[in-house]
């Protein structure tokens, strides 16, 4: 009888064969038995064999995987049951995967904990509070790319290439990047004193700066004469190339014929935006940049551009103009033959990439190096400008504290640069040589006058300020890079 799929039912196969099936069962039972009582002896033997051999005759795989952190398995074991003091393990962690990056020796790689990180991700996404200065480590020493523009480091006088050697009195040699900005930001309305050291200066410049809201506004835009217009790019974060369009399209509204894209200052930021951003100035298919990993195989990226900038355009960089910034220069220089006007950039060619861990903290590493269009790395070289232009030396001058008092018979370092700041707005104080004479005393006297400010012929507070804010103003009227660039675009403007 068959069943409706075909198949004989069970109870038709069992009544055909009962005796076959009864001796099938008894053999069946007998070797499950005799399997149990294998079973037992081969756990024994293995047993015994673990107790007298050890883990690696059990598991010689284990012992072979990643064998290498065997030291470090060691010293952590030992530091967390014999150390005099109870340890934090979270702490020790945190310490040893931050000295395995810090052996990179790679300025740019660094292990961030739970508020590093935060403080990592807010620099690109939303404002902060703080003084607004990009920074790295370099060689054990904390060093300025470049200050944020409007922020209270740029006011104060911060330049690329300053670093930083103390923070409120506590040296920062020897933190990592990410550990000194933690001690730099701070609450808006607070003070932070830096210590810098600057080429050029034989003696520490201390400064007071008040934090403030840091905020990340990328694209500032102003209308020249004749039909110029300057865009200012401050850095690359999540939203700059839409600060850019929008920019771009209020400055075509006020009849722009030519553009200066300003990237002075720019520390860079993300690759994303600065590869979208150099395809608005390249052709349909262009190379923007090149990424090369350490076996060298390159990952070639390409403008999509669909033709957006149609007008004469130049760039400014300078040394404080690094990594994303550069991107963007080397890239409309060797794909859309943008002339670059200014100083030789900061040279920085390496990608980084960060990973973020389940606790909040992270570590951003290099993954790779990129090259211009042609194939050149400017790490540590710098983009040289097709016309190189310094802006003038009063520019560079130091920063005076205005907590400061500076008066007749000091000598200093601070006593020349107010000399020198004195001559540049158009007083005579006499020679410039770091001593504060009867002649200095003069002119600061006509200085405060000129300025309202009380005659007491004492650099200090408001004094001080004010002869600042002159300065700055000074190089805003009398900003030679700029003065180049629109000489330049005149002649293409049709």
């Amino acid at each position: 009888m068959k069943n409706e799929s075909g198949e004989a039912s069970v109870e038709e196969e069992n009544q055909k064969q009962p005796k076959e099936a009864g001796k099938f069962i008894k053999i069946k039972k007998f070797t499950f038995i005799m399997g149990i009582f294998l079973l037992i002896f081969l756990t024994a033997g293995i047993t015994t064999i673990a107790l007298t051999f050890g883990d690696e005759k059990v598991d010689p795989l284990a012992s072979n995987k990643h064998s290498e952190f065997e030291k470090l398995y060691s010293t952590y074991d030992t530091i967390k049951d014999n150390y005099y003091e109870e340890i934090d393990q979270d702490k020790l962690v945190d310490g040893a995967i931050n000295g395995m990056i810090k052996s990179l020796d790679d300025p740019y790689s660094a292990y961030m904990d739970k508020k590093e990180a935060s403080s990592f991700h807010e620099s690109i996404s939303s404002s902060f509070e703080g003084i607004g200065a990009e920074i790295q480590e370099q060689d054990g020493k904390i060093m300025v790319v470049s200050p944020i523009k409007g922020s209270p480091a740029e006011k104060a006088g911060i330049k690329p290439n300053d670093i930083i050697l103390s923070v409120d009195g506590k040296s920062v040699e020897g933190l990592s990047s990410s550990e000194a900005v933690l001690k730099i930001r701070g609450e808006k309305g607070t003070k932070v004193e830096l210590s810098i050291s600057r080429a050029g200066e034989s003696e520490p410049i201390d400064l007071t700066i008040k934090r403030d809201t840091i905020p990340i506004e990328t694209v500032y835009s102003e209308m020249l004469d004749d039909g110029v217009a300057k865009i200012q790019v401050t850095s690359f974060s999540e939203h700059t190339v839409q600060e850019l369009e929008t920019a771009l399209n209020d400055m075509s509204k006020k009849d722009m014929k030519g553009l200066i894209l300003d990237l002075r200052g720019n520390p860079g930021g993300l690759l994303d935006q600065a590869i979208d951003m150099a395809s608005l100035f390249i052709p349909n298919g262009e190379v923007v940049l090149q990424v090369e990993d350490r076996s060298g195989k390159k990952e070639v990226f390409k403008s999509k551009n669909n033709g957006e900038i149609k007008i004469p355009v130049v760039v400014l960089i300078d040394d404080g103009s690094a990594s994303a910034s550069e991107i963007v220069a080397a890239a409309v220089s060797e794909s859309a033959d943008i002339p670059l006007i200014g100083v030789k950039s900061f040279g920085k060619g390496t990608v980084q990439t960060a990973e973020d861990f389940d606790d909040g903290s992270n570590f951003k590493y290099t993954a790779a190096k990129w090259l211009t269009p042609e194939g050149n790395w400017i790490h540590k070289k710098g983009i040289k400008p097709d016309i190189k232009v310094n802006l003038p030396d009063y520019a560079s001058l130091p920063y005076i504290s205005p907590d400061k008092e500076l008066k007749a018979s000091d000598s200093s370092s601070e006593v020349k640069a107010a000399e020198e700041m004195l001559k540049a707005a158009g007083y005579n104080p006499g020679k410039i040589d770091g001593f504060f004479d009867e002649e200095t005393t003069n002119a600061v006297k006509e200085f405060q006058k000129e300025q309202k400010v009380k005659e007491t012929g004492i650099i200090k507070d408001d004094t001080t300020v004010k002869l600042m804010q002159v300065i700055r103003e000074k190089i805003l009227e009398n900003d030679t890079q700029v003065k180049k660039a629109v000489e330049v675009l005149k002649k293409e403007i049709k």
